[in-house]
């Protein structure tokens, strides 16, 4: 784990950019691992060092029945062999209607279905201790790998960057990469984030928060979050998204999944025809992976 990562940064030909003199790089961190990928090895990497560490056997974990988090987490489980459970939202949900869930099953993952009032509560320090009593000792990651170890694995994600830009841009779900995106940053580089689903103001706050907690500073570190782009709420997507992440893909050869990166770049895309950049903006998005969830969407099941 431990392996220095270096995925290449990708310049995007696209006459929407060039003739408002702006550049759209993509930073291809889906290339990082093949189950594994993107912002889910990053946010996994020091977690599973740390359960190494303290010779722990099993992780256990959270997610929701499409999510990227559960499948990495799974395939991690496999590969360095831990024992792995996942805490899924949605009862009525069974593994073998779910593309997401039939790999985390294949890949040894114990799948535990709860009520959403039970997952609502999944934080709560009696639910963890239930938890131990029924499974025994285990590691917890949280939710999306939104812990200390997983913004240590994304602060890493600039590292090798080199170049100076003016916009950094990532799609976010709990906020976890964008922190380490917004603590690794640049001077005078505009962290953007695009939220994934609704309630922008609720995840500024948490973000400003983890923010806090990581770096032990009271001043916040500037970003802007673009709200405008979660085509409904997570995982909600129409024809026009659908369309767009095609002829992406069929433009510049690289896949997007529906849930984060085609939204984001989507956004990008409308905020340039809108001009929202400057001239002479350089931009860098972050490519966060998630592609196994693409299968879940007949049109896209190919794009990977």
């Amino acid at each position: 784990m431990t392996k220095k990562l270096q995925p290449p940064v990708q310049q995007i030909n696209d006459e929407l950019f060039t003739k408002q003199g702006i550049e759209l790089h993509i930073k291809r961190e889906d290339l990082l691992h093949p189950t594994i990928s993107g912002n889910k090895w990053r946010k996994l990497k020091y977690n599973i060092i740390e359960a190494l560490e303290h010779n722990y056997g099993t992780i256990l974990t959270f997610g929701g029945a499409y999510s990227n988090h559960i499948a990495a987490t799974a395939a991690a489980g496999e590969q360095f062999n831990f024992k792995t459970i996942g805490i899924i939202r949605g009862d009525e949900l069974k593994e073998g209607d779910n593309h997401t869930l039939c790999f985390a099953k294949k890949m040894g993952m114990k799948l535990v279905f709860v009520s959403r009032d039970e997952y609502n509560i999944k934080t709560e320090a009696a639910y963890l201790e239930s938890l131990k009593r029924r499974f025994g000792k285990f590691y917890l990651v949280p939710e999306g790998g939104a812990n200390m170890e997983g913004i240590t694995g994304c602060v890493e994600i600039l590292y090798d960057v080199e170049d100076k830009f003016t916009h950094i841009c990532c799609a976010c779900g709990t906020g976890t990469t964008l922190v380490g995106l917004i603590v690794s940053a640049k001077k005078d580089e505009q962290v953007l984030g695009f939220p994934a689903l609704k309630g922008g103001k609720f995840l500024e706050k948490n973000i400003k928060t983890m923010v806090r907690e990581y770096t032990g500073l009271t001043k916040n570190h500037t970003f802007q979050l673009i709200i405008d782009y979660h085509f409904g709420g997570y995982a909600k997507y129409n024809k026009e998204l659908i369309d767009f992440i095609k002829s992406f893909k069929k433009k510049h050869k690289i896949p997007l999944d529906f849930i984060y990166t085609g939204k984001m770049l989507y956004g990008i895309h409308d905020l340039a025809r809108k001009g929202y950049f400057p001239r002479g903006s350089r931009i860098l998005a972050i490519h966060t992976g998630g592609l196994q969830g693409n299968n879940s969407v007949q049109e896209l099941r190919n794009l990977e």
